[in-house]
């Protein structure tokens, strides 16, 4: 059983689109923030949350088992109706499917014989094990770092660095930087920044939602990095400096083996362009 062997993969990482500069980020997250009719609900109900997306997150093995609840996550989603609103059927189902592939990376508990697979463990952790510091740069002076207070991967993006903590809480309503520790104690802000993250557009950036929806228009540099839209895409602005432009990413793989399961469980194609192998990476 789990909870008797420890984690292949215990160390959780934080994603390194997050050293963008705070200047980057476009307010108003496209157009798709503010609190309406969640379409989530009608996609992914609480019985294939539970019982067939995250098989384990509830496991005693899993350090953040009974906090990722199915009614945190629609409450979430209310505050960015966009989200699994745009498009047709597969559109809707092939971007949540997306969203949950990226969040299940980030805090899995999986590994390569773990039962029911290694893609049944997403949401299995919701902070950063042993960070190697407080995530804090004194030079982003708009968002300064309150003395105490550690900026470390949280929640189902793992939100790290206190530029990222101060416009995330200025957006969803809570204090990033006095209290970031509240991303790893309630679950419907938890998912808040993770949808935050997902829908809203940095400048150099289009938003993870944008891509999977269709709304996504390169710019001449985007297609001169063979920048195409797509899952790998989401992958490029998510960690794209680790792992775009190469072969063969393990990240990668993974990545993409949870947003195979989840597009089969949701009955839609996986799509075009599952990597970033061949993409250049953000600068």
């Amino acid at each position: 059983m789990a909870a008797r062997r420890p984690f292949a993969t215990t160390t959780i990482c934080f994603i390194a689109v997050w050293l963008t500069a705070p200047s980057s980020f476009v307010s108003d997250a496209g157009g798709h923030h503010g609190r309406g009719r969640s379409h989530v609900a009608s996609i992914v109900s609480e019985e294939v949350y539970n019982k067939s997306l995250f098989l384990h997150k509830d496991d005693a093995a899993c350090p953040a088992n009974n906090f990722y609840a199915y009614s945190s996550f629609v409450r979430a989603a209310e505050r960015f109706p966009g989200f699994g609103g745009a498009g047709g059927r597969d559109t809707r189902r092939r971007e949540v499917a997306a969203f949950l592939a990226q969040i299940s990376h980030e805090t899995t508990g999986g590994w390569a014989t773990a039962p029911d697979g290694p893609y049944s463990w997403g949401l299995c952790f919701k902070e950063e094990i042993k960070p190697a510091s407080n995530y804090c740069d004194a030079t982003a002076t708009r968002w300064p770092c309150v003395p105490g207070k550690s900026y470390h991967g949280r929640g189902p993006i793992q939100l790290s660095w206190n530029y990222n903590y101060g416009p995330a809480g200025e957006a969803v309503g809570f204090d990033g930087l006095r209290e970031p520790e509240v991303v790893a104690g309630d679950a419907e802000v938890a998912f808040k920044t993770a949808l935050w993250f997902w829908m809203t557009p940095r400048r150099a950036k289009p938003s993870c939602h944008d891509v999977m929806t269709g709304r996504y228009r390169p710019s001449r540099a985007d297609a001169a990095a063979n920048r195409k839209a797509g899952f790998g895409l989401t992958t490029n602005i998510i960690n794209g400096g680790l792992e775009c432009n190469h072969t063969d990413d393990p990240r990668v793989n993974d990545r993409i083996g949870f947003f195979r399961r989840y597009c089969a469980i949701l009955g839609v194609d996986v799509g075009d362009n599952l990597d970033c192998a061949h993409q250049l990476p953000y600068s």
